[in-house]
């Protein structure tokens, strides 16, 4: 069936595949409107949703009418109808399709809003990399249920070490999914909200998973290994309830729009889903380490490593990510981080290997840091803070805290679209950069009013931290 924006049926239609990028498609009449109308949708200038003004189908690509290509045969005894039929030639759990929206079709059963319960916890865990700390006199502190280095010897001294050299920091306690299979890409770019279609083998980016309510249920990093295979990193805080979002989407038992309760996501049933740090996943088991900092390139080189593994380290752009074996690890190593540095590296390491890695890099020349040299190093850099810049208190989206560009409108489909679309209609509020005019003043804490100069509350700090000069420097939501 093909619909127009409005969800009118504008022919019976029969698809053909012919190759991996060739397709006819055999429509029963209105052939020249038909073609008219996807030449326009290719070219990206047209709008087909009444509500969404950014969508845009993917394209753009080559339309053209090939005569007497058409035999009648194709439609078999199907009788025209004026609404699609549901098991002749229409899925009404397709998460999108052009007019779904207003289509007259029947429905399916609701399914219900995800729903998650944070677990009582039952004691700190620890990092593999947790004796290292304690051998090097760390201060331990809880954090996301993990007994964590706060800081080895003080925050300023971690700080400009990741500034002027190389800090190294143990992040394995964030959560590490991966997915795979030929419904992996469909089924990542529906529940997040970048651009994953457009995700290149060997590159990474910044992204959301959306409630459907538009708001964060988390921000992550998704990394594109192979053509349908993709590692996503996510919140040590947040591992628990992802896992539980993804999967509750896979199996096609949660909503994923608010308009539309029945649909299902795209790609599900050819998607395995695997927690890289559970025992399950064996020896393709994976934990998170980050060397951050203008020297932290030459810190890893200085593993031992084949020419060519040390060359591909070498030419890494910035989100880049590679497999390589430097120490004597197996490693997948991304360009990427959450301090501000573009020189920086996240590098994924099976967790029984972890630790030796730790210590293999700071033998390199890398400094330890502590959570809090990376809570400054990510403040004075304008990064979000789950909890702080996004979602907790004030619910503040992506673009509350000023990082629309990761959300992209033009995708027809995410998971919280609509909801993010009407939240952006009215928004009037923004997170912006502060800094205190002199040292040594008591430092502003989330959750202090912001006043203007005739004392009227008009906005609220979200995060403060030390920066590289030693001023106090934050983020507030105005």
């Amino acid at each position: 069936w093909v619909l127009d924006g409005d969800g009118r049926v504008l022919a019976r239609a029969v698809v053909e595949r012919l190759t991996e990028d060739t397709y006819l498609l055999h429509v029963e009449r209105n052939i020249d409107v038909i073609a008219e109308w996807l030449i326009a949708l290719s070219d990206g200038y047209t709008r087909f949703a009444p509500s969404d003004i950014y969508a845009k189908v993917p394209g753009p690509v080559s339309i053209s009418i090939l005569p007497d290509a058409i035999p009648p045969q194709k439609f078999g005894d199907l009788q025209f109808a004026d609404s699609p039929i549901p098991g002749a030639g229409f899925d009404p759990d397709k998460a999108y399709f052009i007019g779904c929206r207003d289509v007259d079709a029947p429905a399916g059963d609701p399914l219900p809003v995800f729903e998650w319960q944070e677990p009582e916890p039952n004691g700190l865990l620890t990092t593999t990399i947790h004796d290292v700390h304690v051998k090097l006199g760390a201060k331990m502190v809880p954090f996301a249920g993990y007994d964590m280095p706060v800081w080895y010897t003080t925050v300023s001294e971690e700080h400009l070490a990741t500034r002027q050299a190389a800090g190294l920091f143990d992040v394995t306690h964030m959560g590490v999914f991966e997915f795979t299979g030929p419904g992996a890409e469909a089924f990542l770019n529906a529940i997040t909200a970048n651009d994953v279609a457009n995700l290149k083998v060997g590159k990474a980016h910044y992204s959301y998973l959306l409630g459907v309510d538009g708001l964060p249920i988390d921000d992550i990093f998704v990394y594109r290994l192979g053509t349908e295979e993709f590692m996503v990193v996510v919140n040590a805080s947040n591992n628990d309830k992802n896992w539980a979002w993804v999967n509750a989407v896979q199996e096609g038992t949660v909503a994923i729009d608010p308009q539309r309760t029945w649909v299902k996501a795209p790609g599900r049933d050819n998607v395995l889903i695997r927690d890289l740090r559970a025992m399950t996943s064996g020896i393709h088991r994976r934990v998170d380490v980050a060397l951050q900092g203008p020297k932290s390139r030459d810190v890893l080189l200085k593993l031992a490593g084949s020419d060519a593994d040390k060359a591909k380290v070498k030419g890494m752009a910035w989100a880049s990510v590679v497999r390589v074996n430097l120490g004597g690890h197996d490693l997948v190593v991304s360009r990427t981080g959450y301090t501000g540095e573009r020189m920086a590296f996240e590098i994924f390491v099976h967790p029984d290997e972890a630790p030796v890695l730790f210590e293999q890099l700071i033998a390199a020349g890398a400094t330890p840091c502590g959570l809090a040299a990376r809570d400054s190093l990510r403040t004075e850099a304008g990064l979000p803070l789950y909890g702080h810049e996004l979602a907790g208190h004030f619910d503040m989206n992506p673009a509350d805290a000023g990082f629309a560009s990761y959300v992209k409108l033009w995708k027809p489909f995410f998971v919280g679209k609509q909801a993010y679309l009407d939240y952006e209609a009215q928004r009037d509020r923004v997170c912006t950069r502060f800094r205190m005019d002199n040292k040594g003043v008591r430092p502003p804490q989330p959750g202090d009013p912001v006043l203007d100069k005739r004392g009227r509350v008009v906005g609220t700090v979200t995060s403060c931290s030390i920066d590289s000069e030693g001023y106090q420097l934050g983020q507030v939501l105005i």
